[in-house]
């Protein structure tokens, strides 16, 4: 239970980093703002968004990092199920099919069909060459 709520917190952090980051201006971005084209900063306050994006930023970077932190904790006490093929010192299973040598085949146990004991039906007269 806890493991689902830690990855579901853990995807939306990381959601919203991903976000924060995407919206923030770059270091080049505040020259322009010294030429008057600033008015947009003044929606966070007088000091603009850098303030309250970094602040934002750091901290769900910091969640994230916990997060993993915890997640990784969890998953490395976990133990995986074993797959069939890390353990290839079992011996093989052999299948029930019966073996013939040809010392049976050649043996006189094994009745043999000659051609006259096959009955030949008016269908089959056509298709055989004289």
């Amino acid at each position: 239970m806890l493991y689902e709520v830690l990855l579901v917190a853990y995807l939306i952090v990381a959601l919203m980093l991903i976000g924060f980051v995407l919206i923030q201006q770059g270091k080049g971005a505040n020259m322009g703002a010294s030429f008057g084209g600033g008015g947009s900063n003044t929606v966070f306050g007088s000091s603009g968004s850098g303030n309250f994006m970094t602040k934002t930023t750091s901290v769900l970077a910091t969640l994230f990092f916990v997060l993993s932190l915890f997640l990784g904790n969890i998953t490395a006490n976990t133990e995986k199920a074993e797959d069939g093929w890390d353990d290839l010192s079992a011996p093989v299973v052999e299948d029930s099919i019966p073996v013939v040598t040809e010392s049976e085949v050649n043996s006189s146990d094994v009745p043999s069909v000659e051609v006259e004991d096959v009955p030949v039906t008016d269908n089959q007269t056509d298709d055989v060459p004289n």
